[in-house]
């Protein structure tokens, strides 16, 4: 068992040792004052002397003191017993989701540490091959265009670390320009089909659609899209685009990957949260994506949310207003 593993059953095994030690000692004490309570009340009575003509009345007042004490403690300790439940309950969640972090994080550093060796190692060995080999103008061209290929990959993901800090401090500073959203979509359509030649693109896209927004941040959003629907589908499954203009400007990117699960559809769009269990993933990403893509959208006043694609995939829809 990990020494990570061995040290966080550890700490939960002492925190429900401690919960259960003071849960006994509330029990404990409330059977102590009651003890207490009876002995002192049986004390009274002893007192008491039938002969006297107050004799009723003054058992009477004792019975009452009784009841009167053994209400509060069962006040004081339903007291003390519900702030120690609120309390122990919100210290397991913290810890819980303080764990739960940390797991993510360290599977953010490995999924990042994956992705930037990839390209890295791929720029050198073409750099290193143009160096010493002589190769003729289709070849060079091939391996130029693969490093670049590979630089913009890893640019791509220097700028989602870099916006995530950004808008996360409150640091990132929004543009408002009209935007020509078919010609976007159209130049990023055109950038992924040229990135992945292989894979098979669709698009519609409704002309002159235009929206006030961040230009940057909405072809970022619109790369996370189409990027995570080539991440999540066969490479022989096609990708359609379509930009629809009605009352807002609606895109929908549709795959036909695995699909996700109802539960999982707002989870997403989490920070560093991916698909299936993080440990064993094989697709590339660090699960900045989504949930950055998320923020520009709120941040812009729209929407996001994915559908159902039938018979299997996904439709992710971004909806936006256009510019009057």
């Amino acid at each position: 068992m990990p020494l990570k593993i061995k040290k966080t059953t550890s700490i939960f095994i002492l925190y429900w040792f401690l919960l259960a030690y003071i849960m006994a000692a509330l029990v404990w004490w409330y059977i102590a004052l009651s003890r207490q309570n009876d002995q002192m009340i049986s004390l009274k009575l002893s007192d008491l002397k039938k002969e006297d003509t107050a004799y009723q009345q003054k058992y009477d007042l004792v019975l009452q003191e009784k009841k009167r004490k053994t209400a509060q403690y069962i006040g004081e300790g339903s007291i003390f017993l519900l702030l120690i439940s609120a309390g122990a309950l919100f210290v397991y969640r913290s810890v819980n989701r303080q764990l739960k972090i940390s797991q993510q994080q360290q599977n953010f550093m490995i999924a990042i540490t994956h992705e930037l060796k990839t390209p890295i190692a791929i720029t050198k060995l073409n750099l290193e091959t143009l160096q010493k080999r002589k190769l003729d103008d289709t070849q060079q061209q091939r391996l130029l265009q693969n490093t670049l290929q590979e630089a913009n990959r890893m640019n791509a993901l220097c700028n989602n670390m870099l916006l995530s800090s950004q808008i996360e401090a409150g640091g990132y500073r929004m543009m408002e320009e009209e935007i020509n959203m078919s010609s976007l979509v159209e130049n990023c359509i055109s950038d992924f089909k040229d990135r992945f030649p292989n894979r098979i693109i669709e698009s519609t896209i409704r002309e002159d659609a235009f929206i006030i927004a961040d230009s940057l941040l909405i072809q970022m959003v619109v790369n996370n899209l189409l990027d995570n629907a080539l991440k999540y589908s066969a490479k022989e499954n096609k990708i359609e685009v379509k930009l629809l203009k009605d009352k807002s400007i609606e895109l929908r990117v549709i795959d036909e990957g695995q699909g996700i699960a109802d539960w999982e559809k707002k989870l997403v769009f989490e920070k560093f949260y991916r698909l299936g269990n993080e440990a064993t993933k094989r697709s590339k990403g660090t699960g900045l994506g989504l949930y950055l893509t998320k923020k520009i959208v709120a941040a812009h006043k729209g929407k996001i949310y994915i559908a159902d694609n039938h018979p299997k995939g996904s439709i992710f829809i971004l909806q936006l207003e256009q510019a009057i």
